[in-house]
């Protein structure tokens, strides 16, 4: 049996959400993180699950999450910094990368990721772009239409050979990724698509959460 390790990165602020942390509002019952954890836990390959964790939730959270395979470490200042702390610790050769913030996140999906992972090294889950996306400049003039057929918006989870990501991780440790497999695209080292769902949203506003609760 392939073994999977899981990072849930939990180290922010929710600063552009408001003044309760998003990862502990509630949907149906349950908190987010809850949510964006569970489905992860009914695969028995993901034998680790490492949670870096802002402070000022860490003993919250680590009341909620109780499952024996998770195991917390202290958050970064930023996203980066925290997926860099957690992959210190990572045991296993492929690791899954999560964002705490996405409570919808189907089991086929993460199926998907798990077996394509193994196959290609590094994917990520996106879905294909629906809008017509123009280019505006800094007058706010329209320059152009892009054409959409090759464009795609980027979720989570994304997964990687950990040596991989570990070692792009070292060598932007200063930089500022706002994902993890642009590291590697700045790298040249091929990425994947495993296709998503458009309903794998990511709580950012309030309006997420509700549209969150109707989804559920």
């Amino acid at each position: 049996m392939t073994k999977f390790s899981l990072i849930i990165p939990a180290g922010g602020t929710s600063s552009r959400y408001g003044n309760k942390n998003k990862l502990l509002e509630l949907i149906d019952n349950k908190t987010v993180i809850e949510h964006s954890l569970e489905n992860f836990l009914l695969f028995d390959e993901i034998t680790e699950v490492i949670i870096p964790t802002n402070v000022s939730i860490r003993e919250e959270i680590e009341h909620l999450l109780t499952d024996k395979r998770i195991k917390f470490v202290e958050g970064g200042n930023t996203r980066q910094k925290s997926v860099f702390n957690a992959l210190k610790h990572v045991q296993n050769e492929y690791v899954i990368i999560h964002d705490g913030a996405r409570p919808l996140i189907k089991e086929g999906v993460i199926s998907q990721v798990m077996d394509s992972v193994v196959e290609f090294g590094a994917v990520s889950v996106m879905t294909k772009t629906t809008d017509t996306i123009k280019e505006v400049n800094e007058d706010g003039l329209i320059v152009k239409t892009i054409d959409r057929s090759k464009l795609y918006n980027t979720q989570t989870p994304q997964a990687f050979k950990t040596s991989l990501i570990r070692d792009a991780h070292y060598k932007f440790l200063d930089m500022e990724f706002t994902d993890d497999s642009a590291m590697l695209e700045e790298l040249n080292i091929p990425v994947y698509v495993v296709l998503g769902s458009y309903t794998n949203i990511k709580i950012t506003t309030k309006s997420d959460l509700d549209f969150a609760k109707l989804y559920i």
